[in-house]
């Protein structure tokens, strides 16, 4: 009697072999043909700005509004730094600034005195004007009368003596017109001076105030903060960065692609989007920018290949892709979340 168990056997390793051939060739297929569509890469990361808090000047903190990974809101006192010193220099700066406008009103007076000094002085030498023309025509008729015999040589001695003391008062006047002109100008520059000093003050003043408001420390943008490491009582130096805010409204993907896989790639395609914390998020995408230079340019010491020791990397240049819904997917999304993303650049 013949066995027929090994045919048996042998066909169901066939089709067993088969099978298996069929499933690797069904998903290779469909592998080859995804990646004639797309291209890949989990070297990517969500990104979004981050923007430290300084303070502007230094203090003792006196109040804090904020906590680890708290939420902001832009424009929002956070940190209160102990103004008093600053407010006493602004009240210094003010009663300087005030007492500069006091020396300007009297300069103005004492400019107003100078005018009307000059302006008396004016008018004396006008009306000894007229007395030395007088004593100057009473000269010259008396010396015709001396002539003819009609008066005495006492007499024109007399006009001739009175000429001589107007013309001399005359002069004395003009020299108080000149000497009252220099004291105006001295007044004008005095009031000039004193202008200057005005804004001076001001500008002391105002930068007084400026660094007093400094003292109020508000959030630039809307989002969350870091970790916190300050308190309050701490001393803060001015410039000194306390935390960062990340905002929490803006965010997008910085994916690596290898230098190969960009020849098809251009900005306006479709992205499709996996995160690796949020496996069921269905993230969507387009390709935004690419990046000028690769990720190794931006190194803090980028290889040099001119000393001769070259071995070729395949280099990845990052490119900016844009979250088309990220209203959907705002309470997941995070800065530095690893990804997955895939270009369709058919």
């Amino acid at each position: 009697m013949e066995n027929t168990n090994p045919p048996r056997k042998k066909s169901r390793v066939l089709f067993i072999i088969i099978g298996i051939v069929a499933v690797a060739a069904f998903f290779g297929i469909r592998s080859l043909l995804h990646n004639l569509k797309y291209e890949t890469t989990d070297n990517a990361q969500i990104e979004s700005r981050s923007v430290p808090v300084i303070s502007r000047v230094a203090g003792y903190i006196d109040s804090l509004g904020v906590d680890d990974y708290g939420q902001v809101s832009a424009d929002k006192t956070i940190i209160k730094i102990d103004d008093a010193e600053y407010a006493l220099a602004a009240a210094q700066a003010k009663a300087d600034w005030m007492n500069a406008r006091a020396d300007e009103v009297n300069a103005q007076a004492s400019y107003q005195n100078a005018l009307a000094n000059k302006k008396l002085a004016s008018a004396n030498a006008d009306v000894q004007l007229t007395r030395l023309n007088k004593a100057k025509a009473d000269l010259t008729r008396d010396e015709a009368l001396l002539k003819e015999g009609a008066i005495t040589t006492k007499q024109l001695e007399d006009s001739r003596s009175n000429y001589d003391a107007s013309n001399k008062q005359y002069t004395a006047n003009r020299d108080q017109i000149n000497l009252a002109s220099t004291q105006v100008a001295i007044a004008e520059a005095q009031i000039q001076k004193v202008k200057a000093l005005i804004e001076t003050r001001k500008a002391a003043y105002d930068q007084a105030q400026l660094k007093l408001s400094y003292c109020r420390i508000v959030a630039p943008i809307s989002g969350r903060i870091g970790k916190r490491t300050i308190e309050k009582g701490q001393f803060v130096q001015a410039g000194a960065p306390l935390f960062s805010i990340v905002n929490s409204e803006s965010f997008w993907i910085v994916a690596n692609f290898k230098e190969t896989q960009l020849e098809k790639m251009r900005e306006g395609q479709e992205v499709n989007v996996k995160i690796d914390g949020y496996p069921d998020a269905d993230l969507k995408g387009k390709v935004s920018a690419f990046s000028q230079a690769t990720g190794s340019k931006f190194a803090l010491l980028p290889a040099d290949n001119s000393t001769g020791n070259f071995v070729k990397v395949t280099q990845r240049v990052p490119v900016k892709i844009e979250i088309v819904n990220p209203a959907e997917y705002k309470n997941i999304l995070r800065a530095g979340l690893s990804v997955e993303v895939e270009v369709n650049v058919q």
